[in-house]
């Protein structure tokens, strides 16, 4: 049997926090801050519509009830339990159609499903034991002429100063120990893993915040959080 690919540490970091998924005043504010941001930064490179998606590490299914609001069939898979509970009983409130499932990408990879349009890895890589295990099982399990969407956050002094020590110590955006700086991942790593796994990235876009403003905007500085936009090779 294989090892599954999760760290229980992070499991139960967001299983401790599930119940508040949804409240934009929590702790998942950032999450609500910049929901707007992934999803418009996917709907200017594809339509949406009628398209067959796999949302990995949905959570409490932020993206995925976004995604599903545009026009898609989408499935959200995640590791956690409660996080999950709380995706499903949202749906009674937004009415949308989408399909949860309790399973990490390789698990579902096991069940050899039929091929997707679209596949999210959306603040996941970073959690994990093996993030290019879940680059490889994401590019088996699109389309040849498919369309992979992923974030993490940069290693880097930037992204330490700011995303850590400010984001969770200083301006408590995220609980403390949300994040292990050596687990996060640079983008020349990320586009490694992507060309071993056959893949190649077409776009990197960062995230920036103004601690002042308190707003997010996407540009191209990736020092910190960064989306990235990659095709089968």
């Amino acid at each position: 049997m294989t090892e599954r690919n999760i760290d229980l540490q992070e499991i139960n970091k967001f299983e401790d926090l599930a119940r508040k998924w949804w409240d934009p005043d929590s702790e998942f504010k950032p999450l609500h801050d910049i929901n707007p941001l992934r999803i418009n930064y996917i709907r200017d490179r594809i339509d949406l519509s009628s398209k067959r998606i796999l949302d990995v590490g949905c959570g409490g299914g932020l993206l995925s009830e976004a995604l599903a609001a545009a026009g898609a069939e989408v499935l959200g898979i995640d590791a956690g339990e409660k996080p999950l509970q709380v995706a499903k009983l949202h749906l009674h409130e937004s009415q949308l159609e989408i399909e949860y499932r309790q399973l990490t990408i390789e698990e579902l990879a096991d069940s050899n499903p039929e091929p997707f349009d679209v596949i999210t890895c959306l603040e996941v890589l970073e959690h994990v034991p093996s993030p290019g295990s879940i680059i490889k099982t994401c590019r088996q399990l699109v389309k040849d002429d498919g369309h992979l969407f992923f974030s993490t956050i940069n290693r880097s002094l930037k992204s330490y100063l700011f995303a850590i020590i400010g984001g969770e110590y200083i301006l408590n955006l995220l609980p403390r120990g949300t994040h292990d700086y050596h687990k996060l991942i640079t983008p020349s790593e990320l586009a490694l893993h992507c060309r071993r796994a056959k893949l190649e990235i077409t776009d990197f876009s960062g995230i920036t915040y103004n601690p002042i403003t308190q707003i997010y905007k996407l540009g191209k500085n990736v020092d910190v959080n960064y989306l990235a936009y990659a095709r089968p090779s």
